[in-house]
């Protein structure tokens, strides 16, 4: 028999004053909210103070994704468009258009110095675009003319890209930053390694689905749109082998769970030994048994999101939003700028 789960269950109240515009400074002051999975019992820190938390032989898995600035301005005929672009392959770009209603197939966009055309407009609400040029010449392209991709409950634009990136940032290729990251200052990762933490690095370009609200009825008929993964040979082995030696796995972002649970799942049931490269559209939802993840730092999410559901996942639904309220109550700073959680 089918069950299906309402995408209600996972809605919340969140006051609009909780959105943070920007993060803490320094980025590791930020409020940190710990649960334990399996007690449910609530703790309050400051995020430096994360450090307590970690044991000697755990395993830090960071997202070293880097954002582009994947938002551009064109004109189509006599109207000015904004172009998100999504993700690239070869000459073409997954993007959103806005407003999408004045361009039809095999209209040219005007950038500057640059055109596109428009090759199809999808059901859900996409457009691919064809440029001239391959994906890292118009990445490179979009850094000089486009604007920072921040999310739209963000009203402050940031000064520069590196506002809206991690410290650890190294791999451009993201539309979204893996937010969770953002709390860790160069200074806090030193104190960590320090610690005999072993931090490992993997990449996930991050795409705009993740952050979209799910607009199905049931998170069943939801679809994720693939994302692209990375994992090196000598990572994926390290982190094997700290999880065949009982060592804890923690990973930094929904982004890393992803990453580590998508490639898992590709290769039988453990990291590949070979390392992973190619696309993942892994949508993790209650009941899913987790492979390889033994804890979790991350943010507060949307209402009716996917990233809402996979941490449901993880913790219990009701223990996430019994902790989201408290939360509220407590003053947290919420979404991509905001405070941070670290479900173990």
């Amino acid at each position: 028999m089918n069950v299906s789960t309402p995408i209600s269950l996972f809605d919340y109240d969140l006051p609009p004053e909780c959105i943070a515009q920007h993060s803490v400074a320094p980025r590791d002051h930020s409020k940190l909210l710990l649960l334990n999975r399996q007690t449910g019992e609530r703790r309050h820190r400051l995020f430096f103070e994360i450090i307590q938390e970690l044991h000697t032989g755990d395993v830090l898995v960071l997202n070293q994704t880097k954002v582009f600035k994947a938002r551009l301005y064109g004109r189509v005929r006599d109207h000015e468009v904004e172009v998100f672009l999504l993700k690239g392959n070869g000459q073409e770009w997954q993007s959103l258009l806005k407003p999408g209603r004045h361009v039809r197939v095999g209209d040219h966009i005007l950038f500057n110095d640059l055109e596109a055309i428009v090759k199809e407009k999808t059901k859900d609400g996409r457009v691919i675009l064809r440029f001239p040029f391959g994906v890292q010449e118009i990445i490179t392209y979009s850094q000089t003319h486009g604007e920072i991709p921040i999310p739209p409950y963000v009203k402050e634009t940031p000064e520069t890209l590196e506002h809206y990136q991690t410290v650890y940032a190294k791999e451009v290729g993201s539309v979204a930053a893996p937010t969770a990251g953002f709390h860790f200052t160069e200074s806090l990762l030193k104190q960590i390694q320090e610690k005999g933490v072993q931090i490992e690095y993997v990449t996930l370009h991050v795409g705009i689905g993740t952050f979209r609200p799910i607009k199905t009825q049931t998170i069943e008929e939801h679809e994720m749109h693939a994302e692209f993964v990375q994992i090196e040979k000598e990572v994926a082995q390290r982190i094997h082998q700290a999880k065949q030696e009982g060592r804890r796995i923690i990973a930094v972002g929904t982004t890393s769970v992803r990453c580590l649970e998508g490639v898992t799942q590709k290769c039988g049931g453990t990291l590949c030994s070979e390392g992973f490269s190619g696309e993942i559209n892994l949508f993790i939802t209650p009941g899913y048994t987790f492979q390889m993840v033994d804890a979790l730092i991350t943010n507060f999410h949307l209402p009716k999101s996917s990233l809402l559901v996979l941490v449901s996942a993880f913790a219990g639904r009701e223990a996430v939003l019994t902790a989201y309220q408290e939360a509220i109550e407590k003053g947290y700073r919420f979404y991509s700028f905001g405070d941070a959680m670290f479900f173990y």
